[in-house]
Order: C-alpha cells, then sequence, then structure tokens
C-alpha cells in the first residue's frame, strides 16, 4: 500500500484525504449521482479486449484510472486506503463527466487504442507533416488536420493555436481539393485549455491578455482567408471555439453522439470566431442568443437542425459513410471549387475581419475583468473539490 501512496503527488494525496470522508458514505448514496450515459455489456467486454491488445504501457495513474472503474460496480464500505484512493477517482470520473463507471471504462481504453493506432482504415494514411498536438496527412487530394490531445479532449494549448495557424497556411498551398479537420479519440475539442490561463507572463496579465488576443485574431483570420473547400468532421463533443468556428466551415458533418456548447456567460467571456454575426445569419437571432448568451447545449441532431451541421450520421456509419463522400468531393476540379468558394465568401470577408477585430478587442476586455477573473478561479476551485 506504500507504494501506492508514493505514486500520488502532494496535491492529489490532500484530495484523498478530503475523500475519506466519503468513506463513510454508503455505496448505494454514490451511485445515485450515478449515470447520465452508460456502457452497455458488449461495449465493456469489447474495451477490456481492447486493453488486453495495448502495446504502449500508460503508465501507473492510468493503471490506477482503468482499475478504479473497472471495479466501480462492486464498490464495498471498508475504510482502507486503497478504496479511498478509488473513491476519490470514483468522483472525479463519475460526479465531474457524469457518466457511468462502464461507459468511463470504454472511453479511458478507447482514447489510449486512439493514440496507438487510426481509429478506422477509412481515414487518410498517406504522407505527413509532423507536429506536436496535431496529424496531418494528404491522401487522394485530401489534406486532413487531426487535432491529437486525445487524452485532454484535444484541449487548445497556445502551442496547438500556433500549430494550426501553420497547418491551415500548408493545407491552402498544398495541391489537394479539400482540407478537413477532425479529432482523434471521443471528444472532436473541448475547447481553449483553461491551464493557458495559469501561465502568467512576466509582464503580468495585462501582456497575457495582449499576446492571447493577437494570436486568437490569427487564428480566425486564418479560418476566414483558407481558400479552399474546408469541411468540419465533428467525431464527438465539442466545446467553445471549436463551436464558434463552424460557421467559417464550408460544411460540417457530424456524428449522432456529437454535442455543441458554448459556455461562455459561465466564464465571465464573450463570443468569438465570427460567430456573435455568423449564428444569427445562420439560426436566427433567437437561437444564437441561446447559445451564445445562455449557454444552451446542441444534441447533432439539433444543430443540424437550425444549419450549424450540415448532415449527421449514426456513430456506427459515420466514419465510413463521410469519408466515401469526402472521396467523392475530392474528384471535383480543384480550381472549379476553390474559385467557386471565393465568389461565395468573398463578398463579406471584409466584414468578417471586422468582427474578428471587434471580437477579439471585447474579449481582451473581458479576460482583464474582475468578473471574468472570478468566474475562472471559481471553476479551478470547484475542479479542485472533485
Amino acid at each position: 500500500m506504500a507504494a501506492v501512496i508514493r505514486l500520488l503527488s502532494p496535491w492529489r494525496f490532500d484530495r484523498l484525504v478530503r475523500a475519506s470522508k466519503a468513506a463513510r458514505m454508503p455505496c448505494v448514496e454514490l451511485h445515485s449521482t450515478a449515470a447520465l450515459m452508460a456502457a452497455s455489456v458488449e461495449e465493456f467486454n469489447a474495451a477490456k479486449e481492447k486493453l488486453g491488445a495495448l502495446k504502449k504501457d500508460p503508465g501507473n495513474e492510468v493503471k490506477f484510472k482503468i482499475y478504479a472503474l473497472f471495479k466501480q460496480p462492486i464498490c464495498t464500505t471498508t475504510k482502507y486506503w486503497l478504496l479511498i484512493f478509488l473513491i476519490f477517482l470514483y468522483f472525479y470520473t463519475i460526479i465531474c463527466h457524469q457518466m457511468s463507471p462502464k461507459q468511463q471504462y470504454v472511453d479511458l481504453i478507447s482514447s489510449l487504442v486512439g493514440t496507438e493506432a487510426p481509429a478506422v482504415a477509412a481515414q487518410p494514411t498517406g504522407s505527413t507533416k509532423g507536429f506536436q498536438t496535431l496529424l496531418m496527412s494528404t491522401e487522394d487530394n485530401i489534406t486532413t488536420i487531426r487535432l491529437n490531445r486525445p487524452e485532454k479532449k484535444n484541449a487548445i494549448t497556445v502551442e496547438m493555436y500556433n500549430e494550426l495557424i501553420e497547418a491551415l497556411d500548408l493545407a491552402g498551398k498544398d495541391d489537394s481539393v479539400i482540407t478537413v479537420i477532425t479529432g482523434s479519440g471521443d471528444y472532436y475539442c473541448s475547447g481553449n485549455d483553461l491551464n493557458n490561463f495559469r501561465k502568467i507572463p512576466e509582464g503580468g496579465v495585462e501582456k497575457m491578455a495582449k499576446d492571447s488576443g493577437e494570436l486568437l485574431k490569427r487564428y480566425v483570420k486564418a479560418y476566414i482567408d483558407f481558400p479552399k473547400p474546408l469541411i468540419g468532421v465533428i467525431n464527438g463533443p465539442a466545446v467553445g471555439v471549436s463551436v464558434t468556428l463552424l460557421g467559417l466551415f464550408d460544411d460540417v458533418y457530424a456524428t449522432e453522439r456529437a454535442t455543441f456548447h458554448t459556455p461562455f456567460s459561465q466564464l465571465g467571456q464573450s463570443p468569438e470566431g465570427c460567430s456573435s454575426y455568423l449564428f444569427p445569419k445562420i439560426m436566427g437571432a433567437a437561437k444564437a442568443s441561446e447559445m451564445l448568451l445562455f449557454n444552451k447545449k446542441l444534441t447533432a441532431a439539433q444543430a443540424c437542425e437550425v444549419g450549424l451541421v450540415t448532415e449527421v450520421f449514426p456513430e456506427s456509419s459515420f466514419q465510413s459513410e463521410v469519408w466515401t463522400r469526402l472521396r467523392a468531393y475530392a474528384k471535383l476540379p480543384r480550381n472549379s471549387l476553390a474559385l467557386s468558394k471565393q465568389l461565395i465568401r468573398g463578398v463579406e470577408k471584409e466584414k468578417l475581419h471586422a468582427i474578428n477585430d471587434a471580437e477579439v478587442e471585447r474579449l481582451m476586455e473581458r479576460w482583464l475583468s474582475d468578473e471574468c477573473m472570478q468566474a475562472i478561479v471559481s471553476f479551478f476551485q470547484a475542479k479542485s473539490k472533485l
């Protein structure tokens, strides 16, 4: 048992001590908060088989998490330290993420498998450009940019922002016909990595706000100016900036289990990605306000109904159907597609740049406000209590 405790960092140990109070709670109380989502027996057994096929050791922390999720259905009320440790993991993985232990187990194994091999053979496997946070490949006249932080739900770091800007520049200049953006693992993108707000530069929060604003402005500009058809393949939940940018895509295809959430006011912030203009234009002012002001999360079907998503596909056939369609698009004449896009998008390009500038200016004000700072501090405090 001492070996288990040594594996815990000090902050994890503090949480462990707090969680020990929960050891007196009957197991039925723990499970009364449970699962909004539940994995089937077949999915659970399939995940166990995938675990046995892993080639790379996922590390002690992940293995403890796997063990905890696997053992949750037979939880007892013993007060030994190992059980306390498992209860801590229970609160973190179940109450925080609102999923059943079986579903968490399935998702965790899927994310590990996703880092070792492509999820579906139908996806591009051609020539690649090396990035730290992305996978970029070109095959069959399709350039694919894949967000590749599955263990962090593809949350966007400063490094990923810069790499995406570079990847879009390269894709816009290569010989491919269309460009696709998608995600690795079970998430498309969980939005900004809020750890970005913990890295205060030497110039203080003012410099952080200015640098972040300039980076965001360049990032959105890369989408506004992108010269080819740009298609989003939304393979799972999408949050924040990954949602607001969808108005700048030419087509958006989503799996039925995708969701779309822009919780700006919860964090004391404001919209970006030209969504303050494009969302009301796409879905109407009332529906846009539900999302951008009041944090309404849309299902894939709802997003399709309001025009944010082009088409929704069953999860079981999502990858095969979408990539079959994309390969057909990639056989169309390259110049015809590019020039036609310029006609469709060119009329509003100058306006979109002005909106991008205005949105970033407002966000920089928000980042420096007491309201935003308190919202972010509250977020981390709530997270630390889990």
